[in-house]
């Protein structure tokens, strides 16, 4: 029930930030404010899409958990859509999402209620092993009839 509450509240919330603020910023402030926030979103989601795979790989290569660095860029990316959308609601929580210690905080409070569950060890063999001798093969190149044979 809460997301459908939610997802009617959002929107309404969104209306009067934009009637409230927009009276005091006018037509042209507003709509700086809007498009500066969605470029800045823009350039967020691109840098994190180039920044984030290669703390990655350094982060697996120095056989740390990449889980961290992970779960740090998707907030970001998060954040980069939040200020994407239009709307001050969805830009405030955007540029809080960017705050550092708050981010990390998020992460922490996500961390106490999720369950991971690792796998030890390799994977058990399905079944016995079965050895045999195979060889590949083409299968037969079909052509199309061309109206001089009957096939």
């Amino acid at each position: 029930m809460r997301p459908v509450i939610l997802l009617i509240l959002w929107p309404l919330v969104e209306i009067a930030l934009f009637v409230t603020l927009g009276a005091r910023l006018g037509l042209f402030g507003t709509l700086a404010v809007v498009l500066g926030t969605a470029v800045l979103g823009v350039a967020l989601i691109r840098r994190q899409g180039a920044v984030t795979p290669a703390t990655l790989r350094a982060r697996m290569a120095a056989g740390a958990d990449p889980g961290n660095a992970l779960a740090d860029g998707a907030l970001i990316v998060l954040a980069g859509v939040l200020l994407v959308l239009p709307g001050f609601l969805t830009d405030a929580l955007g540029g809080l999402l960017l705050i550092g210690p708050l981010r990390r905080g998020l992460l922490g409070a996500l961390a106490r209620r999720t369950l991971v569950v690792r796998a030890a060890g390799p994977a058990p063999a399905p079944g016995p092993v079965i050895e045999g001798e195979w060889e590949e093969v083409d299968p037969p190149v079909r052509r199309p009839a061309s109206g001089w044979t009957q096939h």
